[in-house]
């Protein structure tokens, strides 16, 4: 009788949506990993209705054979969440990395990663060292946004930390079972070419909100290409708004209060933060700051009242589903994402 293979330490799930050209660049990366057994890992792609060449792509990677087992899922209905939702549900491994169709892996990355997994089996999720790789050189204000666009650093030494971005996220999934996450996400995430976010902010809560600690390892360095085109202030607006949305809704994933009490605190919390506006608007008079950057911080306050008022206007049943739903279990302070400064 034939032994059934071990199922594979490590699965990096790639999500992705017409963007077949790095995708093809982020597998030929993929294709380089070195001082690691092929059987410990492997790598599924999650086709989110993707109508350009991504198919052929994946093919042409699938034939060359250089990364272990490759396989391709597709998943009808539009949206991240629901995309790494069909991978967590196809992959196998005890360790689900999350990497984006637009992050290079660098060739230590997996070798790292399940060495760190390997020695902190009990962590709920860890995450790497963020590298923004610029297409072209932004404007010098640009860079000072580099939470929009998933950077990571905490510096040269593993700790654990109250959030992590979700690019290259690796999520442990008995802590993704035991969260509900797979049973019942609660956030949408980039719907098509809209900018949605929260889904991985809704991952990284709920697994902290049961105790699961997250860890930082720099060790695990990516590099997240950032395309010219997502340089401009209008981009930079509009991703801000919905960082902003997600900023509200993470409060109530945490928020330890009854609705009302949420609702003060999160209007208090917008007011102070638009005062901060004045600051920001006599640096720009002062030529201290670029114009764009009022713009910019004012889209994320108003994302915030947005994100206040969706929480509102849901019905009962929906809200009390989410209201409190990552609390943090006692002892532990409520985790935050980054949010314009």
């Amino acid at each position: 009788m034939s032994e059934v293979p071990a199922a594979p330490e490590l699965e990096v799930v790639i999500c992705t949506y017409n963007n077949a050209a790095m995708l093809d660049g982020v597998l030929s990366a993929l294709a380089c990993q070195r001082q690691v057994e092929r059987e410990r890992w492997t790598c599924l792609i999650v086709d989110n209705n993707s109508t350009d060449d991504t198919p052929n792509v994946i093919a042409r990677h699938v034939l060359s054979g250089a990364i272990p087992d490759l396989r391709s899922a597709r998943e009808p209905k539009q949206g991240l969440t629901l995309a790494r939702l069909r991978g967590v549900r196809s992959a196998t491994a005890q360790w689900i990395a999350f990497v984006d169709d637009d992050c290079f892996l660098q060739s230590d990355w997996i070798a790292q990663a399940i060495a760190f997994a390997e020695s902190h089996s009990s962590v709920g999720a860890f995450g790497g060292r963020v590298v923004l790789d610029w297409e072209a050189e932004p404007p010098r204000y640009v860079r000072a946004y580099g939470y929009c666009f998933a950077e990571q650093n905490h510096g040269n030494f593993q700790q654990q930390v109250a959030f992590l971005a979700g690019a290259g996220l690796v999520v442990n999934r008995s802590a993704l079972s035991a969260c509900g996450w797979i049973d019942s996400p609660l956030l949408a995430d980039r719907v098509g070419e809209k900018l949605v976010s929260g889904g991985d902010v809704e991952i990284v809560l709920r697994i902290a909100g049961i105790g699961r600690e997250l860890w930082y390892v720099p060790q695990c360095v990516l590099n997240h290409r950032i395309p010219a085109r997502r340089f401009s202030p209008l981009y930079l607006r509009d991703i801000n708004r919905n960082l902003g949305i997600s900023q509200a809704l993470a409060d109530a994933l945490v928020s330890e209060d009854p609705i009302s009490s949420w609702l003060f605190e999160s209007i208090f919390k917008v007011a102070k933060q638009t005062l901060a506006l004045a600051q920001v608007t006599f640096d720009v008079a002062r030529r201290r700051r670029a114009l764009a950057e009022i713009f910019i911080q004012a889209s994320f306050r108003l994302g915030q009242l947005q994100g206040i008022w969706r929480v509102l206007t849901m019905r009962p049943s929906g809200r009390h589903e989410l209201l409190g739903r990552a609390r943090p279990v006692s002892g532990r302070g409520a985790s935050r994402p980054g949010e314009a400064g």
